[in-house]
Order: structure tokens, then sequence, then C-alpha cells
């Protein structure tokens, strides 16, 4: 029988490996961008929650004792008689959040190729370093269970030597034990009282419940939220053809079946989940990717960037 067993090590991945430089040369200029409005301290090019005196009008309110005369719109009072004030929209910049999935599943690799985690460590890292690069903040938080209960949270910044410090822990970590990642994404919703982008790489090997409660905590916190759901093809397409042992990556228990008599029922039960999964993050408008391990970097990368400035542009 085969056997697919977790790793005691993981495989190697030096830091500088995460970046692409060719890749984010051809991505160019193409930026990271926020779907709803976000609130900073620096001025950037993402809408704001706040109003305030930039270039780009967005709407008249009635003029209240106190406010700015300069701003009154007299073509307006000429065709109405009455006072409005102008309002802009004043651009922000960004503080985006990556959540990473310590899960033991995310250690998950076939025949030695690249396993979720470092696909996951790619994707981080390059939209990181896109975000950093266009003045906004990024922070890193790791759901992983520990003794003491602890989560690994680091702060966001913008500075571009955060970088190195961003890729440096991606590195030293290593996917093992049961997941968390209901229970972190709790703790960054009270966390981050900001709006911000949260951008959450993980399989999702979780109670679909408990997923969609954290989901649902975050948009109610006004947070921007991106999943991409990392899986292997051989997940969902469940091809063996001979007896096989399969070990529980997070609990350690392993099974012994025959994939032919189960394969079919595996198939239905696998649709389910990832549709039920799409669903949870389409009800609260989150920007729901799957991603498969063999997929190009360069794919992903430019539909999820491309997609959102789509998503905004018609907003």
């Amino acid at each position: 029988s085969l056997t697919v067993p977790a790793l005691s090590t993981p495989l190697p991945c030096p830091p500088m490996k995460y970046l692409n430089h060719d890749l984010l040369s051809r991505l160019g200029n193409l930026p990271l961008e926020a779907r709803h409005s976000m609130t900073g301290n620096v001025s950037g090019r993402h809408r704001s929650a706040n109003r305030g005196s930039s270039v780009e009008f967005a709407e008249y309110r009635k003029y209240v004792s106190g406010d700015d005369t300069r701003r009154l719109d007299w073509k307006a009072y000429a065709r109405s008689d009455r006072y409005y004030i102008k309002e802009f929209e004043a651009d922000t910049n960004l503080r985006a959040y990556i959540v990473l999935d310590l899960s033991g599943s995310m250690n998950y690799h076939p025949e030695q190729v690249e396993s979720k985690y470092m696909r996951a460590c790619r994707l981080a890292a390059n939209l990181a370093y896109i975000a950093i690069r266009q003045g906004d903040a990024v922070g890193l938080s790791f759901s992983r269970q520990t003794k003491d209960g602890a989560t690994l949270h680091i702060p966001a910044s913008r500075r571009p030597a955060h970088l190195n410090v961003l890729i440096s822990q991606m590195d030293t970590q290593y996917p093992k034990g049961e997941t968390v990642l209901a229970e972190t994404l709790h703790e960054l919703a009270e966390r981050v009282s900001r709006r911000a982008l949260v951008l959450i790489f993980s399989d999702l090997f979780t109670d679909t419940e408990e997923l969609k409660n954290a989901l649902r905590h975050l948009h109610f916190r006004k947070h921007d939220v991106a999943v991409f759901h990392l899986v292997d093809q051989l997940e969902i397409d469940f091809d063996f053809d001979r007896p096989i042992r399969f070990v529980d990556m997070e609990g350690g228990g392993s099974l012994i079946t025959e994939p032919d008599l189960i394969a079919d029922e595996y198939r239905a039960i696998v649709a389910g989940y990832l549709e039920e999964t799409r669903r949870i993050c389409t009800d609260i408008n989150a920007d729901y990717r799957l991603v498969r391990t063999g997929d190009a970097l360069e794919d992903v990368l430019t539909g999820f960037l491309m997609g959102r400035q789509k998503k905004k542009a018609g907003r």
C-alpha cells in the first residue's frame, strides 16, 4: 500500500525564494486595491471611509451651522436657493493583514512537490511586496494551536525593511497540529480596530459553521476579506487505483481503505464542501479564490489583482 505521511522536516525553501522578482517585474505596477473604504494615517491610493477635501467629488449634503463656508456650492444655491456643502473622497493608505494557516494539513505535498504552506508563503510574500511597494502597511498572523494558547501576531508596518521580517517569520514556521483558524480570525477581528484587508491562506479544513461565524465577525467589523482556499488536485480527484493508507496530518490517525469503494461518495462530499465554502464567502462579499497547488503563481496573482480592480470600478 502507498503511505502519505506528514514529513518530519519541512522542505527547504530559503526566504528569498518566496519572492519571484521576474514575476513582480511582469506584474509591473498592477496595484493591490481595497474593495471597500479604508482608514489610515497617511495619504495613499485607497478610498477612505471618512469624507475629506481631496480632488474626487463624493456627494452634496445640506449646510448646517458651523460648516466651512468655503465648501459651499454657490451654483447649487443659485439653482435651488438652498445651501449645499460639497464633500469629497479622502484617499488613504491600506492596512493588510495576512493570516497563514499552520495546521498540519497545510504541509501536504504528494511526491515531494510544493506544499500548501509553501504555496501560501509565495502568494503572501509577493502580495506583501506589492502592498509595501505602494506605501501600504502589512501585518502577519499565524494560525496555530500552541500549549499556552498564544498566537503569533506581527503588527502592520509600511517600512520596506518590514518585508524581511515577514518573510523571515514565514520561513521559521512549520505546519503541525490541529487547525485553530476560526479562533485566529475572531482574535484578529477584535485586535484590528481600523478597517483593513484581511488575506487568509488556508485549506479551510475546519468546521464550516465555525468558519462562517469567524468570517461574519470580520465582515461585521467592516474588514475587506479575501480567502485563498488552497487545495491539491489529488484531494479533489481522489485518483488512486490501489489500496492505500491515509494519514491524518493533524490528528495523527491512519486508515487503510480501497479507493474504488469510496471514490464516488468522497468526490460528492468534496464537491459539496467546496460549494458550501464558496457560498459562505460570497454571502459576506468575501473575495474567494480556489487555488490548486499546481496553479501557476502568476495566474493566481494576476487574476486576484485584476479582479479586485474590476470589483472596485463597478462599485
